[in-house]
């Protein structure tokens, strides 16, 4: 049993909130919603995570990959029920991705839509009362838990008719930190560029190498099993607080590039480079940079 703590209100109660408590708009999280009695099994056969293995109200990470392994978008999928999953898909276009992935239903009897009655938002606080993988559902209203104790963070999906308001700073600082745990935030322009191992979503525990058959799995699994991961995810910040880098560009060594930005916001960048490098300094767009270390915690 899960016992909330009286320093934690509820975000489903009526007590005031702070301005820290706030839930704020999340314009680039979207809900996709996959219903039927194929729904879970056609997830399955598509997403390069295992959707089999979620319960009721649990989710994880997951993503959407090209035949040939490369990452076509990031998204974590909740479990409503036996024929109900939720995809809050990240940076995605919703419309794309629905059209994208209709064309593979065939016989299936699933219908995937956008869930266009439903907004996100988060807030920079601990959730009432979801934990780690387990969301908690208020009828129309459901919380997830994507922080740590030190780093709390909720994430609530609801009705259209209680909209958050807009948060420009709060919205930075929530993408900052999921860069600073690991989970990359894909723009257009970086999409069916990068493997899962690329990304290291191994952290996140965004891929699975022994469920089965989906699209690109025999690329992730051999790259796996075979240890032919050379690249992986790794966090700059400039070297100098005054000093801000570029968010997009390649990252330099020694005169050569290296390596390539996958994202940034505030003052952190995420970028792809060889996992065994110099130890001589980095660059990005002129500008020295230092790696700093990824933030356990999000992995689902």
């Amino acid at each position: 049993m899960i016992i909330r703590s009286s320093l934690v209100p509820s975000p489903m109660s009526d007590k005031p909130q702070t301005a820290c408590d706030a839930h704020f708009a999340l314009p680039d999280i979207a809900v996709v919603t996959l219903s039927g009695r194929d729904a879970i099994p056609f997830a399955q056969a598509q997403f390069m995570s295992d959707v089999a293995a979620l319960d009721d109200g649990q989710w994880h990470w997951s993503g959407w990959l090209t035949p040939k392994g490369r990452v076509i978008a990031l998204f974590a999928v909740l479990r409503r029920d036996s024929e109900s999953l939720y995809v809050l898909l990240h940076d995605a276009d919703p419309a794309s991705f629905v059209s994208s992935l209709q064309r593979f239903v065939f016989r299936s009897k699933v219908a995937i839509g956008v869930h266009g009655e439903c907004v996100v938002s988060g807030a920079l606080r601990a959730p009432g009362l979801a934990r780690g993988d387990r969301a908690h559902v208020d009828g129309d209203v459901i919380e997830l838990d994507l922080g740590t104790d030190d780093r709390p963070r909720t994430l609530r999906l609801g009705p259209m008719t209680a909209p958050a308001p807009s948060d420009p700073a709060a919205h930075a600082r929530w993408r900052a930190l999921d860069m600073a745990f690991g989970l990359p935030r894909l723009p257009a322009d970086q999409a069916d560029t990068w493997t899962p191992q690329q990304l290291s979503l191994d952290r996140l525990r965004a891929f699975s190498v022994r469920k089965g058959c989906y699209p690109g799995q025999e690329i992730v699994a051999r790259t796996h099993f075979l240890g032919q991961v050379r690249r992986g995810l790794v966090a700059l910040r400039a070297a100098e607080a005054a000093e801000a880098a570029t968010v997009a560009g390649d990252v330099q060594q020694d005169g050569q590039v290296i390596g390539r930005v996958v994202c940034g916001s505030q003052d952190i960048r995420l970028a792809v480079l060889p996992l065994e490098r110099a130890g001589t300094p980095l660059a990005l767009a002129g500008v020295d940079v230092k790696t700093v270390a990824l933030l356990d915690g999000l992995a689902r």
